[in-house]
């Protein structure tokens, strides 16, 4: 008959837990007593396709909907902007107010106008994959997208030049220093206009320019197609209002202050406005008929 010391096992044959063995163990207890179990590390890397798709999708939804980034080509809106800045684009502000003189727009030239700058078409599917990725978000150039000042909206008599050579809207004069193309050499600024015109801004036009007046090819070139230099409205895909790369050039757009004048309002925004105060005041007694139908 074996003792119980003939039936015991020996120390040194006793079976060995392994480390991982013991962590699964141990993460079994914990869930067991209702602690939340420990993601493995590798959990991680299964999920990051996942997170990128998403990532990818909020991106084009924003861009599509909301804040676009655009590369930019030229030298037509120096010193504002200078050739490869990348600014952002709020595609919302117009749906809650009008476009304003003084905003900085980027608007599709498509059948419109012909490109300021020429990019090479790219050669085979992959490059033009990539290139649509980076027209998205603004890493790119577009050739069919422009960036200008609006200097004119509907109703506005924009003319050049007044006596003192200004620019004038409405006969008011717009003085341009604080933005016109300075040359960092001979520290000369351009001339608001080297050409004369005088046009009106047709209903659902924008007369627009570029702040290197000697370099844009704006509203001023354009006289001679169908809409007498002028763009659509409809075709302003949102307001510039920040510089976001490269870093070292972060600002924002706002809007000078020479377009704040009070004589600028009158002539364009009567338009507008008065059928609006019309149909305002034509309402109160037409409401007040019909209630008063309604009460007998």
């Amino acid at each position: 008959m074996r003792s119980e010391a003939e039936g015991a096992v020996p120390e040194d044959e006793q079976t060995v837990t392994s480390a991982e063995e013991a962590e699964e163990t141990a993460e079994d207890e914990s869930s067991e007593e209702g602690e939340p179990k420990k993601k493995k590390p590798g959990s991680f890397w299964k999920e990051l396709p996942v997170l990128i798709v998403v990532a990818v999708v909020l991106a084009l939804v924003i861009k599509a909907f909301a804040v676009q980034a655009f590369y930019i080509p030229s030298g037509s809106m120096q010193n504002t902007l200078q050739v490869g800045d990348r600014v952002l684009v709020n595609k919302i502000v117009y749906h809650t107010r009008d476009i304003a003189r003084g905003d900085v727009v980027v608007f599709n030239g498509l059948d419109s106008w012909d490109p300021e700058t020429q990019v090479k078409e790219p050669g085979n599917p992959v490059s033009k994959a990539l290139h649509a990725v980076g027209s998205a978000f603004g890493v790119a150039p577009n050739e069919k997208d422009y960036i200008k000042r609006v200097i004119g909206i509907p109703g506005d008599h924009v003319k050049c030049c007044d006596a003192q050579g200004r620019i004038t809207v409405n006969d008011v004069p717009l003085d341009e220093k604080s933005y016109l193309f300075t040359d960092p050499i001979t520290h000369e600024q351009n001339k608001p206009s080297n050409d004369p015109f005088d046009v009106t801004v047709k209903d659902g036009q924008l007369w627009v320019m570029g702040d290197h007046r000697e370099l844009s090819y704006d509203s001023r070139s354009h006289r001679g197609d169908p809409g007498g230099g002028t763009i659509p409205t409809d075709r302003v895909i949102g307001r510039a209002f920040v510089i976001v790369w490269p870093l070292n050039r972060l600002d924002t757009l706002p809007i000078p202050k020479t377009f704040k004048q009070a004589g600028f309002k009158a002539s364009a925004m009567a338009l507008p406005a008065a059928p609006l105060a019309l149909g305002m005041v034509g309402a109160f007694p037409v409401t007040y008929l019909l209630r008063r139908r309604r009460l007998r």
